[in-house]
Formats: structure tokens, C-alpha cells, sequence
């Protein structure tokens, strides 16, 4: 096998049919068949199978795409590494996001990579954060961002600062007695209703309640983060969220927020990379100017942390 048959089958497993594979590499059908049948011959298995309604891959032909999908992106960095050696830094660079993050970061990092690296194209992709483990694993995404490392201790990481989080309300329904805003106690949490995320955050608050023998009373969970904020700022619940999650309707008046003490309440925010995957030149770079973007927006005070 060489890296242009291996390109042919991956066409044919996104295209799914032999047809539309052949229009997007420009190989004639004929041609495109004969080199999957010569592939099934040296490898000795049966990659795809064929139907009335396109090909469908074997158990076989899914195990190939994904080596064959690792080793064109392995290939496609290394052409990338040495055109970038004439000095000049372009290529592609894609970034994983968690919501909270890419409200503060996203619009300065894409502003500030366009002006600085006009070849370099940047695209970042927002999720939670346990699918932005498996595409930094997998290649999905070149860097990311991430609360916690658990299941994933060998990625490369910098600890880019500290998060406080705090507890959130509508400024009409605050639920305690003492002055709207003022510091709460995580024990005075028990009693309220809890609007929550079931992603890590969650499982951090819940380590701070368990570890202070506090119960929340937990009536929505939900991975939408603008949902949750609605849900609070009509006064249907309450919730915990780092300041860069909610700064857009504390900003408008439609949440209220406060610290949580007794304890504090904080998480750490990592630059993840995969240091099994090679970085070209362009990852690196955009990966040291993600590190300057962060000091200069916590320094402005639009990020609330503590850079570490």
C-alpha cells in the first residue's frame, strides 16, 4: 500500500459509494475499484462491502480507515513542517473550546491570529470537555482547553490560571437573607433548587459537597450552558458558574451573582496538547500566543482568574 491508495479508501469511506468517491479524488470508477481490490488482496481481508445504496465498510475497513486516517494527517504536518521552513508560518491550526472559555477567548485569539499570522488559519471548535479529551487524543483538534486531566495525564499541559466559581441567581429572586451579592456559604446551597451541568463542573461541586457534607438539591441538569442561564434569570432555579460563563447576563442585569465561601469554590484552566501527534510550526505558534492572549485578558480583567 502507498499513502495515495490509502487516500483513494478514505474517500470511499466518507463518500459511501464508489461514484462519489471517484468525483472527489478525480479517478475514474474502474481505476478507484481496482485499487481497493489490490488493497483486499495484500492485506487479506474484505474492506468494504457493496450494495444497491453504496459501499459500506467491513469491522475490517473501519479498523484500516482509522490507521489510514492517522497516518494522510501524519503526512499532511510533515509537507506542512517543511513548507513552513521558509519562515513564513501558515497552515491549519484547530482548537477545542469548552463554553465558559470561548466566550472570553474565542473573537481576541481568532482577532489576534489573523492579524499576526495572516497565513494560518484557525478554526475552534466549542464542546464539552469530555469530548475535547478525545479530539485532542485523536487529532480531532490540535489544542485545548481543559478543567481537569483526569484520563488524560500524558497530555502535554500549561496551567494557564485559576477559576473561582460562584453562585448565580435573578436578581428578583435572591434566595437568602443576608444583602443580594454578599459572600454564601456553600451549606446555605442545600435548600435551593439547583439548575447544573452534568459534565465535569458538576463533578467538581460535587467533590466540594462531599468532601463538606453538603447535598445539593440538584432539579435540572443540563449541558446547554445559555439554557441554564435562562433558566436561572427567570427566576426557575439556581446555579454555580465560573465568572466567564455568565459575564454576558451579569453584564445586562439578568443574573446576579456571588462568591461561594466556607470553602472557596475553584478550578484549574489547562492549554492541552497531545505529544504523541507532531506539532508543526503554526501549532506551536498559535499555542504560545493563546498563553499571551490569556495573561493580557486576565490581566484586563475580561478573564477573572489567577494566572499561575
Amino acid at each position: 500500500m502507498d499513502i495515495r491508495q490509502l487516500r483513494y479508501f478514505l474517500a470511499i469511506s466518507e463518500a459511501r459509494s464508489i461514484s462519489a468517491a471517484s468525483q472527489a479524488v478525480g479517478v475514474a470508477q474502474p481505476s478507484l475499484s481496482q485499487h481497493i481490490r489490490r488493497m483486499e488482496d495484500e492485506l487479506g481481508v474484505q474492506l468494504v462491502e457493496r450494495s444497491p445504496r453504496g459501499t459500506i465498510l467491513t469491522e475490517e475497513g473501519r479498523v484500516l480507515a482509522e490507521h489510514a486516517r492517522h497516518i494522510c494527517d501524519s503526512v499532511d504536518r510533515c509537507v506542512a513542517d517543511m513548507h513552513e521552513l521558509n519562515g513564513v508560518l501558515r497552515g491549519r491550526v484547530s482548537f477545542g473550546m469548552p463554553p465558559s472559555v470561548s466566550m472570553v477567548m474565542s473573537v481576541p485569539l481568532a482577532e489576534t491570529v489573523r492579524h499576526d499570522m495572516p497565513e494560518v488559519r484557525l478554526r475552534t471548535v466549542e464542546a464539552m470537555s469530555g469530548y475535547i479529551k478525545t479530539w485532542v487524543q485523536d487529532g480531532t483538534v490540535d489544542i485545548g482547553f481543559l478543567y481537569d486531566l483526569e484520563g488524560v495525564e500524558h497530555f502535554r499541559r500549561t496551567h494557564v490560571l485559576q477559576e473561582d466559581l460562584y453562585f448565580h441567581s435573578s436578581p428578583d429572586a435572591w434566595p437568602l437573607d443576608t444583602p443580594a451579592g454578599t459572600p454564601v456559604p456553600l451549606r446555605a446551597l442545600e435548600r435551593l433548587d439547583m439548575v447544573l451541568t452534568s459534565n465535569g463542573l458538576r463533578h467538581l461541586i460535587e467533590k466540594y459537597c462531599a468532601a463538606n457534607r453538603v447535598t445539593l438539591n440538584v432539579v435540572v441538569e443540563m449541558d446547554a450552558m445559555t439554557q441554564i442561564k435562562e433558566l436561572v434569570a427567570r427566576g426557575s432555579g439556581y446555579t454555580i458558574l465560573a465568572p466567564a460563563a455568565a459575564q454576558d447576563f451579569v453584564a445586562r442585569g439578568e443574573l446576579l451573582r456571588a462568591p461561594i465561601v466556607e470553602p472557596r469554590m475553584t478550578r484549574p484552566v489547562y492549554l492541552v496538547t497531545n505529544p504523541a501527534r507532531a506539532m508543526t510550526r503554526a501549532c506551536r505558534a498559535v499555542e504560545q500566543l493563546t498563553l499571551d492572549v490569556s495573561r493580557e485578558l486576565v490581566r484586563r480583567g475580561i478573564w477573572e482568574g489567577r494566572t499561575i
